[in-house]
């Protein structure tokens, strides 16, 4: 009964007009960066990240939502019609999708995915509806100690899944946590790496860390390479899938959305990894495996259940615990602690229509999809022929008018431009953003419950070790730190950067 009456306020906060449009904006908006590739969700959210800080907190997150999975269904467009993924989740997709494409199929496998999507949503939003209370309470009864250990492991689990050089990922950390700590220091009142600056004493701008990251840096990766795009020419038709695509399609959807489900809610990018497990699975239980990579519907709903499910429960972590499983997560937390949120457990029982209404306003923007997607595909294909060389001074534009914004202050703006090289300058030196940005958003809430731990402890150390969840929480990250040593686990991430150097 708990359950349904916290969904009826749930609704009741999502319907509401306002939050009806901000739903549909965010849907919109993220169906448009999934199909233009290039910019990507990260990098969009960053840049209208600013543009939020005048909603309500609900209003702010509901369209940021919108603006994530949306992108999920926005990356299956192109990943059909063009073979050209404009998610990094929709790689899969493009395997089967654009050779249904090829066959004449290519309404079949739009709306598969669509429908497959859909179905991920609605379970992801029953899952988040269930354990998200029960991780909650749990959460409740974490003190200073335990709170700091789960950060610690937050922390390792970003350095470890991590591309490539496990020593640039530590070191992104230890600049991530160095940067945070700009500003006063909120116990003594003295200043710390301001240099004398008065526009740092506040500490540097969440927002302009991430538009800079992620936005600015985007654009001038972009800039660097040609974009061909082979645009379908044939005319699309029967948007329906058949009652043999039903059959194969929806059993493999299913399971996409378990196991996308599952993955989202563990640290890590899960929306990217569940399609490849997914492709993976259908394949091993298909009687037809000679299909696969020439059109097989499973190809198609199986790995799009996968990644929308996996985008959605990732909310999991980053409301309940306060922990950002992967960068995405990261901005929506900057977009909560810029609302004067602290994300957490606390936001439940503080803020229940706030949860309640984002949990029903992923619900309601996957019906928006739906409805939209199908009918929108002309627009769609016809924007794939913009050049991204005519975009990048609008989205600048943007990204520095809602910087200015904040606190309206040039210091800021060029704070954007020396982050952004900042980021560019990782790009091409195969420094991962994603540790960076989540150690800046925990630092300073790391250093809180360290100094309270050391105060509850009487400055013994081993305050930490006598708490079992926190002993338990330091043993899993120096295990997986210890993974990371092992041959065949080097040798991965070693291939990894030689993949990326070349």
């Amino acid at each position: 009964m708990e359950l349904l009456s916290n969904i009826g306020l749930g609704l009741s906060v999502a319907l509401s007009l306002s939050n009806l449009l901000y739903c549909l904006i965010g849907v919109l908006v993220g169906t448009l960066v999934g199909v233009l590739p290039g910019l990507g969700t990260t990098a969009t959210l960053a840049i209208l990240l600013p543009l939020t800080y005048q909603l309500d907190p609900t209003g702010s997150l509901i369209i940021l939502a919108g603006i994530y999975y949306g992108a999920q269904y926005g990356g299956s467009t192109t990943a059909i019609l063009v073979n050209m993924p404009g998610e990094g989740t929709s790689v899969v997709t493009a395997l089967d999708g654009y050779q249904m494409a090829r066959r004449g199929r290519a309404g079949a496998a739009l709306a598969s995915a669509a429908l497959a999507s859909f179905l991920a949503g609605t379970l992801a939003t029953l899952v988040i509806s269930v354990f998200g209370p029960l991780l909650a309470g749990a959460a409740l009864s974490f003190g200073p100690t335990e709170y700091f250990s789960l950060m610690v492991f937050g922390l390792t689990m970003s350095v470890v899944i991590a591309s490539g050089s496990l020593v640039k990922a530590s070191a992104m950390v230890f600049l991530g946590l160095l940067l945070g700590a700009i500003g006063t220091d909120i116990e003594t009142g003295a200043q710390r790496m301001t240099f004398g600056l008065l526009d740092l004493y506040d500490g540097v701008e969440f927002a302009v860390v991430a538009v800079g990251l992620y936005g600015i840096a985007e654009i001038l990766s972009n800039l660097e390479g040609k974009q061909q795009r082979s645009i379908l020419s044939e005319k699309l038709s029967n948007l329906w899938p058949s009652k043999d695509d039903f059959r194969r399609g929806t059993p493999a959807a299913l399971r996409g959305s378990v196991l996308g489900s599952i993955l989202g809610i563990l640290p890590g990018n899960g929306a990217v990894l569940a399609p490849f497990l997914s492709y993976v699975t259908e394949k091993t239980l298909s009687k037809h495996p000679d299909e696969f990579g020439k059109g097989a519907v499973e190809g198609v709903a199986g790995p799009e259940a996968a990644n929308n499910a996996a985008a959605q429960t990732a909310f999991i972590p980053m409301l309940t615990l306060g922990i950002p499983p992967n960068a995405v997560m990261a901005v929506m937390i900057g977009a909560m602690m810029i609302q004067g949120l602290v994300p957490g457990p606390q936001v439940m029982s503080s803020k229940p229509d706030l949860f309640w209404g984002l949990v029903a306003s992923m619900w309601i923007g996957n019906i928006m999809l739906l409805i939209i997607n199908l009918p929108l595909i002309g627009i769609w294909v016809q924007l794939l022929r913009v050049p991204f060389r005519l975009l990048f001074p609008a989205i600048i534009l943007i990204c520095f008018i809602g910087v200015f914004s904040l606190r309206n202050s040039t210091f800021d703006v060029a704070m954007v431009g020396v982050f952004g090289f900042l980021g560019y300058a990782m790009v091409k030196f195969g420094f991962e953003r994603t540790p960076f940005v989540i150690a800046f958003i925990l630092g300073d809430l790391m250093e809180e419950k360290l100094r309270q731990a050391l105060l509850i402890g009487r400055g013994d150390l081993t305050v930490f070790v006598r708490s079992p969840i926190s002993l338990v929480l330091l043993i899993m990250a120096a295990g997986m730190i210890a993974l990371c040593f092992l041959p065949s686990v080097r040798r991965r991430r070693e291939e990894a950067m030689a993949d990326e150097d070349g």
